[in-house]
Formats: structure tokens, sequence, C-alpha cells
């Protein structure tokens, strides 16, 4: 059973086709026509959700950045919040737990600000090196401090919704395990445990799904 632990993680494929990598554009494909539509109550519950968030969004941007810019995390947001519920229904595959499906989030991103940085505020980005009130012997170890610090955000990143999806994961696959050798008494207790378990992992779900958007608007924040 200990070996079969990370068999929900394993993509499985289909005459060389992993077919389980569709779950992501799936998700989309499922929903309805009428759920576009203005006078659909789940619509407006949508727009009610994206005006609140954009509230929380805009004094992390202090109205600083183009007012458009906000699109790209919102969007990025909604992507991840989809992709991590989904992921908590039985037999579907957990795209968001592969670091090759949040490293190819953040890489584009990263990749982007850095050289819109470089290339259009180097002045900038070579002062943004050096903290302020740095003593000058320390500069130098400053500067390759800061550096290391930028050329790692995309892979913490990436890793930081990963690891925090498997390890949902894991602790109600290990609690499901163990209940199917218990006796009837304990069994309705891991039950009720991995019910309790499955609500916070819709939590961590969507709060990752928020941090990740709002890590990403600090990013593009020190840039601007």
């Amino acid at each position: 059973m200990m070996m079969n632990l990370f068999s929900s993680f394993d993509p499985q494929s289909l005459m060389t086709i992993h077919l389980n990598w569709m779950i992501s554009p799936m998700c989309l494909l499922m929903i309805p026509n009428k759920f576009w539509l203005n006078s659909n109550y789940k619509m407006k519950t949508l727009y009610m959700l994206k005006t609140n968030i954009i509230k929380e969004m805009k004094p992390i941007m202090m109205n600083n950045l183009n007012k458009g810019i906000i699109v790209i995390p919102m969007s990025f947001m909604f992507v991840i919040l989809i992709n991590n519920v989904m992921n908590l229904f039985p037999y579907l595959f957990s795209t968001t737990a592969h670091i090759s499906i949040t490293l190819s989030i953040t890489l584009p991103i990263w990749l982007t600000m850095m050289m819109f940085g470089w290339m259009k505020k180097t002045n900038f980005m070579f002062t943004h090196l050096v903290p302020q009130n740095s003593p000058p012997l320390l500069i130098p170890f400053m500067i390759i401090i800061e550096t290391m610090s930028n050329l790692i955000r995309p892979i913490t990143l990436s890793m930081r919704l990963a690891a925090n999806i498997t390890a949902g994961h894991l602790i109600i696959t290990l609690i499901e395990n163990t209940s199917s050798y218990l006796n009837s008494p304990f069994s309705m207790m891991t039950l009720l445990t991995t019910l309790i378990l499955f609500s916070l992992e819709l939590m961590v779900a969507i709060i990752q799904a928020y941090v990740f958007s709002i890590l990403m608007i600090l990013y593009i924040k020190e840039i601007n």
C-alpha cells in the first residue's frame, strides 16, 4: 500500500499520449454555456468574487501599476483555483502537484519581468541588488545574495504550490489506506477525520491560489 502512495501523481499514458494532462483544459470545457450569461446568478457570484479580490489586491499594488496588469494575476489565480479544486475529486489527476506544471506557469512570468526590468529599467535593477543602508564591506555579498534570491524565485514559487497540494493529498491517502485495516467504530472516526481534512484541503487549495497571485503582484511591483 505504501508503494502506491504516490500512484495518484503518476501520469498515465495511452499510446504515448498522456491523457491525464487534459484535465486542466477539460475543466473549462465542462462549464455549460449558460454559465457565461450575465443574468445567471453564478456569473453574478463570480463577478462579486472578482470585485472583492481586486479590492484586496489594490492596497498591495498601491496604484503604482497599470490597472490592466491586474488581469494577469487574476487569470492565473482562477486557473490555479479551478485546477486545485478539481484535483480534490477522486480519480482525477493532480496537475498542480507537479513542479513541471507550476514551473511552466512561474518561469515565463519571471522571465518576462526580468527582461522588462533589465531592458527598460537597467539602473533601477542594478540599484535593487543593493539594499538601502548596506555597509560598504557587505555590498559584494549583498549583490550575490540578491542575485541568487531573484534566480530562485520561480523555483520557490512553483515548489510552494506543488508541495502544499501534494502534502494534502498524501495525508488524505494515508488516512484512507489506514481506515481499510480498522474495525467499524474506528472506520467511522477515520471517515470523520477524512472529511475534516478534505475541508482543510479545500481551504488550502483556495489559499494557495490567492497567495500565488499576491506574490506575483509583489514581484511585478518591485520592478515597477
